[in-house]
C-alpha cells in the first residue's frame, strides 16, 4: 500500500509499528524504498533520487527500487526527518538547516559566510570532512548517504531592492526552523519569522512576511518570484542538503545491498550537480525575464554583521576546529 499523509496520521508515529514496514517488500520479491522531498517532481534533488532508483533497479535486475513522494506530500522537512527516523519512510532529502538543532555538528555547514564559493563547499562535502559529517546521524536513527547542492542562498522580498544590511531593517523575513538561520537573519537587521517551506508563498501573498531567502531553483519552482520581485545576491549561505536513510531500513539490508545503496547515492551527487547547474541558470533566466529585479550587494558589509553569530557558535571547540579545516580546503 502506498503511503499518504492521511494513512501516516492514522497510524501515528507513537505506535512505532511503522518501523516494521521498512524496507517495504513489493510484488515479485522486489524491495521498494519510499523517498520523500518537499520539492516538486522535476527538481534536481528529486530527479537525482529517481536516478538512484533506476540505477539500483538496473544493477539488481529490478530487485531494488525507489518510490517517490515529492512536493511535500507527506509533510514538511521536519516531518520527513521524523518519518525516516521511525522507519515510516526509507529516505528523505532535507536542508541541513532542518538538522542543525538535533545534530550540532551540521551547524558549521549552515553558518553564514563559511564557504567562499560553490566549488569550495563541493570540495568540503566530497572530502574527509563531508564523510565525517555524514556519520553524525546514525546515533539517532538515520544514515547519511550524500550531500546535495542547495546554494548559494540569497534574500528576496516584496518591498524594495536591498543592497546593504540597513535596508533589511523592519522587514519580516522567513527563516528555516534553525537557530543559526534565525540568529543570522536577525544579525543582518531583519525580523526572522520561522515557517516551513510550503507556507512561504501564501505568507508572501498575505504579507505575513515581507521576504525570504533561498536558492534560485527553489525561488523559481515555488513561484515565489511572482510575489517577491526583489532579489539580492547576498550569497550569505552555501548550506547543502542532506540525503538520509532510515537506519531501520538500512540495517534490514544485506551487507552487499548496504554498500550498493551507499555507492549509488554517492554517484547520484554528480547526477544532481549537472542537473542543478543547468536548473540554476534556467531558473535565474526565467525570473529575470519575468521582471524580477536582481541587485548586487555589499557582501563585506553583510559578512561583518554576522561575525558575532560566527563567534557565538565557533566558541565550541569542535566547531572551531572544523571551521579551521574548512577554511584550509582549496
Amino acid at each position: 500500500m502506498s503511503l499518504t499523509r492521511r494513512t501516516l496520521g492514522i497510524a501515528g508515529l507513537s505506535g512505532l509499528g511503522l518501523a516494521s514496514c521498512a524496507p517495504r517488500p513489493a510484488p515479485g520479491g522486489r524491495t521498494v524504498f519510499d523517498a520523500v522531498d518537499v520539492h516538486p517532481g522535476d527538481f534536481p534533488t528529486v530527479a537525482a533520487v529517481k536516478w538512484m532508483g533506476e540505477e539500483l533497479g538496473r544493477l539488481t535486475g529490478g530487485r531494488l527500487g525507489v518510490r517517490q513522494y515529492p512536493s511535500g506530500q507527506l509533510g514538511s522537512e521536519d516531518d520527513s526527518i521524523g518519518l525516516a527516523r521511525f522507519g515510516a519512510v526509507d529516505m528523505c532529502r532535507v536542508a541541513v538547516a532542518a538538522l542543525n538543532n538535533a545534530f550540532p555538528e551540521t551547524r558549521l555547514l549552515a553558518l553564514p559566510y563559511v564557504f567562499r564559493s560553490v566549488a569550495h563547499v563541493r570540495a568540503v562535502v566530497d572530502g574527509d570532512i563531508g564523510t565525517e559529517l555524514l556519520n553524525v546521524f546514525e546515533h539517532r536513527g538515520l544514515i547519511g548517504l550524500a550531500y546535495y547542492d542547495a546554494a548559494p542562498r540569497c534574500f528576496y522580498n516584496v518591498r524594495h531592492p536591498v543592497t546593504e544590511p540597513g535596508q533589511l531593517r523592519g522587514l519580516k523575513m522567513r527563516a528555516p526552523q534553525s537557530d543559526i538561520f534565525l540568529d543570522s537573519i536577525r544579525a543582518m537587521g531583519a525580523n526572522p519569522t520561522p515557517l516551513t517551506f510550503g507556507a512561504v508563498f501564501s505568507s508572501l501573498q498575505t504579507h505575513l512576511i515581507d521576504g525570504a531567502e533561498n536558492n534560485w531553483p527553489a525561488y523559481q519552482s515555488s513561484r515565489q518570484f511572482e510575489v517577491a520581485r526583489f532579489w539580492s545576491q547576498t550569497e550569505h549561505s552555501f548550506s547543502p542538503d542532506a540525503l538520509l536513510m532510515s537506519k531501520a531500513s538500512f540495517d534490514a539490508l544485506t551487507p552487499a545491498d548496504r554498500e550498493l545503496v551507499r555507492d549509488v547515492a554517492r554517484r547520484s551527487v554528480q547526477v544532481m550537480r549537472v542537473d542543478w547547474d543547468r536548473r540554476e541558470a534556467e531558473a535565474r533566466a526565467t525570473v529575470v525575464a519575468a521582471g524580477v529585479q536582481v541587485a548586487e550587494v555589499d557582501k563585506v558589509a553583510f559578512a561583518a554583521t554576522v561575525r558575532p553569530v560566527l563567534d557565538k557558535y565557533l566558541a565550541e571547540p569542535r566547531l572551531r576546529a572544523l571551521h579551521e579545516r574548512i577554511a584550509a580546503v582549496a
